[in-house]
């Protein structure tokens, strides 16, 4: 009840704060995009939020995830790269870090409708619970994802902006970042350590909710 109750908050309290374009320097990769309703959540009210596409790495990630201090990033985590590695799924299941489900390419959801179940078994039987959040790869969700994982109480969120290294951006209030460490792209742990001294960093709640997530009650 309480997840059914949280699904439909997030989604009421951050519609409001969708942006339509973004410029960004030549470190960040624009990634928004406009969808049907219900639609991916891109920004939220206030302060910034980080968040992790993990599909590759072993040593690294789980050295980085050791370390990691509260708030915690959202991690999105790959179904293949997750059964590979159980011992950092555990790390991350000791220290509470939030997951969410991190997919394949959008496109990958419109030629296998079914894709989309079977990672939500995969994910439940590593997690024990329904996944909160789910991101594809890029960032592009077809209508019909849109429509299972509205069915399913899963929150779609891309990001304001992907961050690949360099120079640190600008803050933006209520920005969503997204990182990621892949076998085609991994971000250096020594700029992503500059980036997180140079943000005051909250959890995705508090920057999607604001203070009105303090507040207000979640409706029935």
């Amino acid at each position: 009840m309480f997840r059914k109750r949280l699904f439909f908050f997030i989604i009421s309290s951050t519609l409001l704060f969708l942006v339509f374009s973004i410029t960004q320097k030549k470190s960040l990769l624009t990634v928004f995009h406009m969808t049907e309703k219900p639609t991916a959540i891109v920004r939220g009210v206030s302060g910034s939020a980080l968040t992790m596409n993990i599909s590759f790495g072993d040593e690294p990630i789980e050295t980085w995830i050791d370390e990691l201090q509260k708030p915690y990033p959202l991690l999105f985590v790959d179904m293949e790269w997750a059964k590979r590695f159980p011992k950092t799924i555990q790390l991350i299941q000791q220290k509470k870090v939030p997951v969410g489900l991190l997919g394949h390419e959008g496109v990958d959801y419109e030629s296998d409708e079914q894709l989309i179940k079977k990672q939500l078994k995969t994910y439940e039987k590593i997690f024990k619970e329904k996944p909160l959040w789910f991101r594809t790869s890029d960032e592009f969700f077809p209508e019909s994802l849109h429509a299972t994982l509205w069915d399913e109480k899963i929150n779609a969120l891309g990001s304001t902006f992907t961050w690949t290294g360099g120079e640190v951006p600008p803050i933006k209030e209520g920005e969503i970042i997204s990182i990621s460490y892949s076998k085609e792209e991994k971000i250096d742990f020594q700029d992503l350590q500059t980036l997180m001294e140079n943000r005051n960093f909250k959890t995705i709640e508090d920057v999607l909710f604001g203070s009105i997530g303090k507040t207000k009650k979640i409706p029935n």
